[in-house]
């Protein structure tokens, strides 16, 4: 398998479980999918009007996930776990079928979706992966909340810095190189609340499907979860994980450096919107191995970039 090449899945690979927000049981697969067509998907509980691309520019909502929508209103929501995965494991290419409006949380992390892909295997192709490059910085800013990106040589670095009152989440900070360090534990990082804002959250209509078993629950300076974290940053790991899905929306894999603080879906999807509203933000370029200078060729890095 060539490093550098398009990859999709290399055989259907299905979930079932709830909506984290709508409480609604749902199921997606996920196909294999021909170069160059991206990731694309398709409400198969709809004859037409069916087909959502999760591109910046088609996120209708932000808040407590990611939804994308098409110009028929058909939606799919909390779509940036499995994103997530998708680009954590090179995938380029794929059709994920959901016979529903929301993907299905799981246990609130990208873990089940990781190892059922891997299981499945990946397919390459004979075209060459495409990423974007950033040119210059661009920052985005939220009240004391900030998001920015800026040229990085061969690397997508994400450093996501969280503050919470709360001393259990306390000040969180991870630093890491998407593409050369081992994101097990971001992959394995669960999505949380605070026990004080689940009544909020589902007075306005979400967390409908929201459990211990696919959340971490903080109330006051306790877990409700019997098992407690899963790694030690595991609150801010989350936060990355969502930043990753949430950047995929660009359409590419990404060359940057990207600081956040107090980020989440608006904040990243503000800045991908304001990186593409101009040109000299960004470069979109074909990586392919023999066009690379001897220098760059660190198999390891690209690896994990294809």
């Amino acid at each position: 398998m060539s490093l550098l090449n398009q990859k999709t899945v290399k055989k259907k690979v299905s979930f079932t479980g709830i909506g984290l927000h709508s409480g609604k049981q749902v199921k997606i697969c996920v196909k294999p999918s021909e170069p160059n067509t991206g990731i694309v998907f398709k409400r198969v509980d709809l004859k037409e009007n069916n087909l959502i691309y999760p591109n910046f520019m088609n996120v209708s909502n932000t808040s407590l996930n990611t939804t994308i929508s098409n110009n028929h209103g058909v939606k799919v929501s909390t779509i940036e776990h499995l994103m997530g995965a998708l680009f954590g494991m090179g995938i380029d290419n794929a059709l994920v079928e959901i016979d529903n409006e929301e993907i299905p949380i799981l246990d609130g992390s990208a873990k089940f979706f990781i190892d059922e892909i891997l299981l499945a295997g990946l397919e390459s192709s004979n075209q060459p992966i495409k990423i974007i490059k950033i040119n210059q910085k661009v920052e985005f800013k939220n009240g004391e909340k900030f998001i920015s990106i800026e040229p990085s040589k061969l690397s997508l670095d994400i450093d996501f810095q969280l503050k919470y009152k709360n001393k259990i989440i306390g000040n969180q900070r991870n630093r890491i190189n998407v593409y050369e360090d081992d994101l097990t534990d971001i992959f394995n990082s669960r999505t949380f609340c605070l026990y004080e804002d689940i009544q909020t959250i589902k007075k306005n209509g979400l967390a409908k499907g929201g459990s211990l078993e696919n959340a971490i629950v903080v109330k006051d300076e306790d877990i409700l979860n019997p098992d407690g974290l899963r790694n030690a940053k595991e609150f801010v790991n989350h936060k990355i994980l969502d930043c990753i899905g949430d950047l995929f929306t660009s359409g590419y894999r990404i060359i940057a450096s990207v600081n956040c603080s107090q980020g989440g879906h608006y904040l990243t999807n503000s800045l991908l919107r304001k990186v593409f509203e101009d040109k000299r933000n960004f470069s979109i370029i074909e990586i392919q191995e023999r066009a690379l200078p001897h220098t760059l060729i660190n198999r390891s890095l690209l690896r994990s970039i294809a």
